[in-house]
């Protein structure tokens, strides 16, 4: 019997067991370079992160323009450039792990001393840049406050065109670097347009105001004619009562405007030559209101139109404390008159005791009272034989109501309607002018005045 040959293990092929090392290793360093990378990247995100908060290069405050269409790693280097941050390439990285790469804003900014890039990207991002403002008080007209736009050195473009009068709402406007003065002009206009359409909705309907381009020209009228905000809507009522009646305004700064237009500014008192002169403006001479606006009035003047309070008033006249004592019947305004002229007399006799005596040259009488103050005009269907002096702006040729002189110091007392008696207070008599060898009497003795000697 034939025994089978006993069976023979054969090996399996060495090169298996090779390449199943090769791979491990390869796997085993590429997760070995994994790890280093994730913690070379944490590393670097660590040191990063902690010169994205670290204090700025910045030894102080500084103002710099961020332009606008730069791209996030150009604001970083122009910031790296001009020292507000040590790092442009972080500044970048930061802005993409942050989110806020997209949310940049071009704008004027005020980084601040020692700020961090953390610090200097949220202000970017905020957009909250450096805003300026440009006010135009009530009264102005167009062509003045457009000439203080024009003046702004921050506002950008060509002058600003001047719109119609009445057409900008005086306020106090904000507004950021690279805005143009045209822009500007326009907002002022909106804002205007914006703010006459919600109070006419809400007005008292009035039949001798019949549109809101009318309101606006009395609203102008009544914002020339007084300073005292609680009288605006009694002047208004005034103004609205003598127009039911048929009654001529008579309102001193429209003669004004009639002469100077869109200037604001008169040099000189008001004459009775320019009383009987006819202009559109004159409504001493015309009836009605006049063609359009004297000024661009504020929001408490539209109101005292929209909305006067309800009284019988025709007349009113200045009281000497910088408001006005307002009348019903003429004789009751010439009373007030009579008072007003009293007062004005007694300012001026006390101004000229408060100053330092002068001498009176012999033969010439010291003036009186009376003739410190001429007696006031006395209210009547037509202009007084007086008006009142044209207001002397403080402020570039702000146009306002003149202060009387018994109350210089008091806020300004406005001007007041002609026809309504106005009686300001007349300025102090001129001083004597004394040249060398006038003869005086001192004390009933005659005092030469000496001739200077002439300079050797």
């Amino acid at each position: 019997m034939n025994t089978p040959p006993p069976s023979v293990k054969v090996p399996e092929p060495r090169h298996s067991r090779q390449r199943a090392s090769a791979a491990s290793r390869v796997l085993l360093w590429t997760f070995l370079l994994l790890v280093l990378a994730v913690i070379g990247a944490g590393g670097a995100y660590l040191y990063a992160q902690s010169e994205y908060m670290a204090v700025g290069p910045l030894a102080e405050n500084k103002v710099f323009t961020i332009e606008q269409g730069l791209s996030t790693p150009q604001i970083g280097a122009v910031l790296e450039q001009n020292g507000i941050i040590s790092n442009a390439r972080i500044f970048s990285l930061m802005a993409s792990v942050t989110g806020t790469r997209t949310r940049l804003k071009a704008g004027e900014y005020e980084f601040a001393k020692s700020a961090s890039m953390q610090d200097v990207m949220a202000l970017i991002a905020s957009g909250k840049s450096i805003t300026y403002k440009l006010s135009v008080p009530e009264g102005w007209t167009s062509e003045m406050a457009v000439a203080r736009v024009n003046a702004n050195d921050i506002l950008t473009g060509p002058p600003a065109a001047v719109p119609a009068e009445g057409a900008i709402l005086p306020d106090t406007y904000v507004f950021r670097r690279g805005m143009t003065r045209q822009k500007l002009v326009e907002d002022m206009q909106g804002a205007q347009a914006k703010l006459l359409d919600q109070m006419w909705d809400t007005r008292v309907p009035i039949s001798t105001v019949e549109s809101k381009e009318q309101a606006v020209i009395l609203a102008s009228i009544v914002e020339k004619e007084t300073g005292v905000a609680a009288e605006r809507p009694v002047i208004a009522s005034v103004f609205i009562n003598r127009l039911k009646k048929g009654m001529r305004l008579q309102s001193d700064p429209t003669i004004i405007y009639g002469i100077v237009g869109g200037k604001g500014k008169l040099d000189r008192p008001l004459t009775r030559s320019d009383i009987e002169t006819t202009t559109p403006y004159n409504t001493y001479r015309i009836d009605g209101l006049p063609p359009g606006p004297i000024a661009n009035p504020g929001k408490a003047a539209l109101e005292a139109v929209l909305n006067p309070q309800p009284t019988d008033y025709l007349y009113f006249v200045a009281d000497g404390t910088g408001g006005h004592a307002f009348a019903t019947t003429l004789e009751e305004h010439n009373s007030n008159v009579r008072k007003w002229r009293k007062i004005a007399g007694n300012a001026a006799a006390s101004a000229a005791a408060d100053e330092e005596p002068a001498a009176t040259p012999e033969g010439a009488p010291a003036a009186t009272p009376e003739q410190a103050a001429p007696e006031a005009a006395t209210a009547t269907e037509v202009a007084p034989d007086a008006a009142a002096p044209q207001p002397q702006p403080a402020e570039p040729p702000l146009p306002g109501p003149a202060a009387p002189a018994s109350n210089a110091a008091s806020a300004p007392a406005p001007e007041t309607p002609a026809e309504a008696a106005v009686a300001e207070a007349p300025p102090p008599p001129p001083a004597v002018a004394l040249k060398p060898g006038t003869i005086l009497v001192v004390d009933g003795k005659q005092v030469v005045i000496p001739k200077r000697n002439p300079r050797r």
